[in-house]
């Protein structure tokens, strides 16, 4: 149902959870764009939701619905999320434990292009660029700076 609701190609999902703590469940639907997502295409999508859910279990279904993107400080989890932040500096931790952190080049089909930086006895060295491949990655994260 989530995926029919989103207003377009270019839009996927990120997660869907479905919580049964309260008195109603919660749904929380994390949807994503190529572009980013803003807040008439989360309303289109939360609107067409409801039809479909109120469609499959009727009217006085009670639950509560939240439709949302990734936070700032929510990891990459789709590859189509890297590409929009080309330039900006990610933190790796890959599938064999290693961490790293480093500038974003480029995404392919297969991974990332990341230029990373090092610290070497009290100086920062940039290594040359790598390929990351998405299956080598257990979690991505931009890193916000105040600077």
């Amino acid at each position: 149902m989530l995926d029919a609701s989103l207003p377009g190609p270019e839009y996927f999902v990120v997660s869907l959870t479905v919580s049964n703590t309260a008195a109603r469940p919660k749904i929380t639907a994390t949807i994503d764009g190529e572009d980013g997502i803003g807040i008439d295409e989360l309303s289109s999508t939360t609107r067409r939701l409801i039809r479909q859910i109120d469609e499959a279990y009727g009217e006085e279904a009670a639950y509560n619905l939240e439709v949302t993107t990734p936070g700032a400080d929510q990891p990459l989890t789709d590859p189509r999320q890297y590409a929009r932040h080309a330039g900006r500096t990610l933190a790796l931790k890959l599938a064999d434990g290693r961490e790293l952190e480093g500038t974003l080049e480029e995404t392919t089909p297969e991974g990332l292009l990341l230029t990373e930086v090092v610290k070497e006895k009290n100086k920062k060295k940039t290594l040359p660029t790598a390929l990351f491949p998405f299956a080598d990655i257990s979690e991505a994260r931009v890193v916000i700076s105040f600077k």
